[in-house]
């Protein structure tokens, strides 16, 4: 490391700190969209499970039980073995891993609305379905959802470096902390700083998004505290 190159330079000379940039830009993107697919899509299976009858409901979250038995990771792994490795595939992988751990938290949030007073009034009146998800559960729902998309989008950083770690995520020329990491292994003696500020970089924004899921789930629910 250097003033002209804080963060040192790799083997063919390229400087650690604007690939850690870049490398931050792809996990960003990839969080961002990985946690919309699951919150699409989670918040839809679990509306529909929520609101439809017994047996629909028990279809649909025994299937969400089913994926969220295996590991979001393996889940991931499994579906880049099939798809092949790439930034796309990567961000899909990522995002239906998580869709369960949504649909159970919107699921469990419409089951203790439902039996509320102006739930209930609302069935009886005949409002329809589009009407009572739009104005009743949605914004009831959207606290715990905001808290969950944030406490999600930092394991999905961790799963997209630990994916190109392994040469399943993020794919060459574009740079991923993890495969920074991965290729740091071999100057782990010699230059040991091409691993320690990659890793640094994931450690800070796994953790900032961890605690920012926290001091909302705060915000959200004084009772938590």
């Amino acid at each position: 490391p250097s003033w002209k190159h804080p963060f040192g330079t790799d083997d063919f000379g390229r400087d650690t700190f604007s690939r850690c940039m870049v490398g931050s830009q792809n996990a960003l993107m990839v969080g961002l969209i990985s946690t919309a697919i699951s919150l699409g899509f989670g918040t839809a299976f679990g509306l529909l499970a929520g609101l439809s009858a017994k047996w629909a409901d028990e279809i649909i979250m025994r299937l969400m039980d089913g994926l969220y038995a295996f590991p979001a990771i393996i889940f991931a792994i499994a579906i880049i073995s099939v798809l092949g490795p790439d930034v796309k595939n990567t961000i899909l992988a990522i995002g239906f891993a998580r869709i369960p751990i949504f649909a159970r938290e919107v699921r469990n949030a419409v089951m203790q609305i439902k039996i509320k007073d102006f739930a209930v009034a609302a069935r009886a009146m005949g409002v329809s379905y589009l009407r009572q998800v739009l104005f009743y559960y949605l914004p009831n729902i959207l606290a715990p959802l905001t808290v969950l998309s944030s406490s999600s989008f930092a394991y999905t950083i961790l799963s997209e470096s630990g994916l190109s770690y392994l040469g399943l995520g993020t794919q060459p020329p574009f740079p991923s902390w993890g495969r920074l990491l991965m290729e740091s292994q071999r100057f782990l003696v010699r230059a040991p700083w091409l691993a320690i500020f990659p890793g640094i970089m994931i450690a800070w924004a796994v953790l900032a998004f961890t605690l920012l899921g926290d001091g909302l789930r705060d915000i959200a629910d004084p009772k938590s505290r």
